[in-house]
């Protein structure tokens, strides 16, 4: 692999998909239920998506985040009714954490309240070329993920 300092082609990627990033964070930020923020919809959206419990540290690890970071997301996740957090009876060191109802009843009212706004944003763009982008993303996103 040949190393150069300043790859032009390389800053204007990384360049984009941080701006779009900060941008599309923000149109989420703005449309969420009051209360919520992206990482309390970026837990419980998972949950729902896997169906099954997860321990924090697991949590953790799929997010990219210290296991302080997760346990402050999950208290306030806790707090709220979103998430029921229960004890290993196997291992007295580790918790379990499921959505509860309510949760899911949080997660979807999130999803309803932006997905317009991000549905007329791939409809201006464009069907096609929305896929034509992911793969691209996706590999992006899988070798990042291995560095």
């Amino acid at each position: 692999m040949t190393e150069k300092k300043n790859d032009p082609l390389a800053a204007a990627l990384f360049a984009e998909v941080f701006m779009a990033d900060q941008l599309a964070r923000n149109v989420v930020s703005r449309t969420l239920p009051k209360g919520m923020e992206i990482s309390h919809f970026s837990v419980l959206n998972h949950l729902a998506h896997t169906g099954e419990e997860r321990t924090p540290a697991q949590l953790a690890a799929t997010f990219h985040v210290t296991r302080g970071a997760m346990t402050n997301t999950l208290t306030k996740l806790e707090w709220a009714g979103h998430v029921h957090i229960r004890p290993d009876w196997d291992d007295a060191r580790r918790k379990w954490v499921s959505i509860s109802p309510a949760g899911r009843s949080a997660r979807d009212a999130a999803l309803a309240s932006f997905m317009p706004v991000i549905g007329d944003i791939v409809r201006d763009i464009g069907a096609d070329k929305v896929r034509a982008a992911l793969p691209v993303l996706r590999e992006l996103r899988n070798k990042l993920e291995h560095i």
